[in-house]
């Protein structure tokens, strides 16, 4: 019986043995990272930018993205030059976001679709290959509602450039903590504002930089 015991501890030490290496390279799990405050209220901000832009033409969110930082050196306006450059931006792409909400889209007889601009007598078609019947036109003749969209466009827009560090870092290299906390607020209250509006005064139109129409 003694030598059973002793085989069968013996057989339990090797056992254990074999086991504890596997035990020691046993994956670590991370330790989950709390966000701090200032982390919760940047990702809220990025959050807000990013539904904001959804509001606005593609072209001109991606454009005003990319020539931000060259147009502002990273931020770094030193020169009165520099800082001119950036309002050329600012007004070009507030000057996009203006005139694309007069833009609409159509499909035509072989199902390409064709742009124009509307008019106060229908539809410029851009291409000038194809035109379209008075009825027809009459659907996409200028209307108030497209003077309304613009101007939000805009508002929209003026949101998304104070939510980019290099355009207020350009104007404002050392702003002040209230003006921080302007710079929060501000974009954050326009861009609510204007998504109600957009929500409760939708547009019909499917312009350029705007998801197409299915029709």
């Amino acid at each position: 019986m003694e030598s059973e015991n002793v085989q069968n501890e013996e057989l339990l030490v090797a056992f254990l043995e074999t086991q504890q290496p596997l035990l020691e390279n046993a994956p670590v799990l991370p330790l989950i990272n709390r966000k701090t405050p200032a982390q919760k209220a940047m990702r809220r901000t990025f959050k807000m930018s990013a539904h904001l832009a959804n509001l606005l033409p593609t072209g001109t969110v991606l454009s005003f993205q990319f020539m931000s930082p060259i147009f502002t050196q990273q931020g770094q306006c030193h020169t009165i030059t520099s800082q001119v450059r950036t309002l050329c931006l600012l007004a070009g792409c507030c000057f996009s976001c203006f005139i694309l909400c007069f833009t609409d889209s159509f499909r035509d007889a072989r199902g390409k679709v064709r742009y124009g601009l509307a008019t106060s007598q229908g539809l410029w078609v851009i291409d000038g290959l194809v035109t379209l019947g008075p009825e027809e036109a009459e659907k996409y003749r200028l209307r108030f509602i497209d003077f309304f969209h613009a101007f939000l466009s805009i508002l929209v827009f003026a949101a998304v450039a104070l939510f980019d560090k290099n355009i207020v870092k350009c104007f404002y290299p050392a702003p002040s903590e209230e003006f921080k906390e302007l710079l929060v607020a501000l974009p954050i209250g326009i861009g609510v504002v204007c998504s109600l509006l957009f929500i409760a005064f939708p547009s019909k139109r499917h312009g350029i930089g705007f998801p197409l129409s299915r029709e």
